[in-house]
Parts: structure tokens; sequence; C-alpha cells
């Protein structure tokens, strides 16, 4: 996925860019995107890392050649919260869900992050060349990805529907046949766009007009699109969009899920990492770090009760 819930408020701000999280992400070098708000600059300085102790079980599990150089390169996308964003633009303190675990992951390997931030799209085609050995972006595990991709899973999200907060003409998606007529803002690259654009015959198989797809790279531009009425509805992940309707300012209301995805750490296909990866975010729930930092960004509802490696998607 990507888009991004994404991701920001600060007191004087008027806009929350909430569609980019991820699986979903956002373009980050965008501009003109607002800061986040006190709920999330308050999570943020929240650490749950720093006591963490490494598992030597799980470290074991890394390839020799890993465990000597001591490092693992991320590269990871930055929208808005709850995923991945900057708590602080000026140092470019990360903060966010992917954040957390990943960081969480590499203590307990015994490993040091070396993060790059980089646009959502670019991610999963540099896991294959080699640039990054993970990648972080709120990443959905589908079949079409599972083909070059492998994924260790740490929550569970998926797609979702947003309206502007006065809208009551327009109710829970349960079938995209609702949406005919509508035109509908999504994140570009992301599994909201694939999804939309491969069933756009569902409308004229029913005899309906064809809803219309806008896909943003940005962020903000999808929200303001939202708010000023250039879209009916807006796609993204279910994390992003309930964060993004719970900051009063966006002036949007969540509609409610459409498909539930597992998503997960993304590494090139047949990576000799992922059953390390497994192995910590396993022992996280075990000991109770992982349902900790739920709770910490709020989205409780989407632990699972154990990581896998490249799972089915779900039906």
């Amino acid at each position: 996925m990507r888009t991004t819930t994404a991701r920001r408020l600060l007191a004087s701000t008027a806009l929350l860019p909430i569609l980019a999280l991820a699986a979903c992400g956002s373009d980050p070098k965008s501009g003109g995107t607002p800061g986040p708000g006190g709920q999330a600059v308050s999570a943020a300085a929240e650490d749950l890392i720093s006591g963490l102790k490494k598992s030597d079980a799980a470290a074991a599990l890394l390839p020799a050649e890993v465990r000597a150089a001591g490092t693992v390169k991320f590269g990871s996308s930055f929208g808005a919260p709850p995923s991945a964003f900057y708590a602080d633009q000026a140092t470019k303190k990360a903060a966010g869900l992917d954040i957390d675990f990943s960081d969480a992951v590499a203590k307990l390997l015994g490993l040091t992050v070396q993060r790059e931030e980089a646009a959502f799209e670019t991610i999963l085609p540099a896991l294959g060349s080699g640039k990054y050995d993970v990648g972080t972006g709120n990443f959905g595990v589908t079949a079409t990805r599972l083909k070059t991709i492998d994924f260790v899973t740490y929550i569970d999200d998926g797609q979702g529907f947003a309206v502007k907060k006065d809208n009551t003409s327009i109710q829970p998606v349960t079938d995209l046949v609702q949406l005919c007529g509508l035109t509908i803002g999504t994140g570009a690259g992301t599994t909201f766009e694939t999804t939309l654009n491969a069933k756009k015959n569902v409308c004229t198989d029913a005899g309906k007009k064809p809803y219309e797809v806008k896909a943003f790279s940005d962020a903000g531009a999808a929200l303001t699109s939202l708010q000023q009425g250039r879209v009916d509805i807006s796609m993204s992940t279910i994390n992003g969009l309930r964060y993004q309707a719970s900051q009063e300012a966006s002036g949007t209301k969540f509609l409610g899920e459409f498909h539930r995805l597992d998503v997960g750490f993304a590494f090139k296909k047949g990576s000799t990492l992922t059953p390390a990866f497994q192995a910590a975010v396993n022992q996280l729930i075990k000991d109770g770090s992982y349902e900790r930092i739920l709770k910490k960004w709020g989205v409780a509802d989407s632990a699972i009760k154990e990581s896998q490696i490249s799972p089915p998607e779900h039906a």
C-alpha cells in the first residue's frame, strides 16, 4: 500500500495530510505539507525502544556477514502519523509506528539502523538492486507484490475510505459499485490505485456511470482536494484515515474499512534476513513490547498474533 495516511497538524495549521501512509506513502520531498500536531508529537516523545535488550536467539538467525557489519539499511517512506513522519522537521527526528518497529527489531538483533528517506514508489525496486536491505512504508502484502518481494508481517491494516465530515450522502463502502459516478482520490502507486483501476468495469457491467480515479503523489494535495470537493471520497489506509479523522482541523470522517491487508517489512525475494526479523517481531509480541507500541500510536486493533513470512494476501 501506499499513501499514507498521512500524517500532520500544528496549532496554527488547518490541514492534516493523511492520504500518504502506506503501504501507502507520500512523496517526502513535496513542499507545503503541515507539521504534526500535539497528539502525534506527544506520542513521539514516549521512548519504548531504548530499554529493549538484544535477543541472542533472534540475532543468531542473521547471516554472519550482517552480524559482523552490525548495520541494516532501511529505505523508508515518510508521510504523517501514525505510520512514519518527522516529529521535528528542523532536526528530521523520525517517529511513528514504522519507525518504532524498525528500531525495536534492530535493537533485538543487535543492529544499528541506517535509514534513508525515499519516495514510496522507489523503495521496492531498490530492494532488488541491493540499495536497501529492508523497506518500510506501510507496505501491504498483496499477491502481486509477493511475486518479487518477501515480507515479514508486523501489523494488520488495509484499505478504507473517508469523506468530508458534513457528507451524509455517501454510505460505508462494501462494494465498489457504490462508487459509480463519483470521483475518488488516492495515492499514486498504491494498492488503492491498483484496486480501483482494476475494478473499473464494475460500473459499466452494472449499467452505471464509471467512477473517476485521481491519484496524488502529494499527501497535502490529496487532502485539500477532498476538503475542497474536487474529489468526493478518499481511499487510503485504515489507520491513516482514522487518525486523520481524529484531527478536528482535517474536516474529514472515516467512512469504514473496505479490505484488510497484512503489513510488513519488505525484502528482496529470497532475502536471508527474514527469519531473524520474524523472530524479533515475535519476541516483541511475547514480551509485551509489541502491544505497548501499538497502544502508543492508537492502533491496538491492528495487532497480529504472530509474525509470518510472506503469507498469502487476505481474501
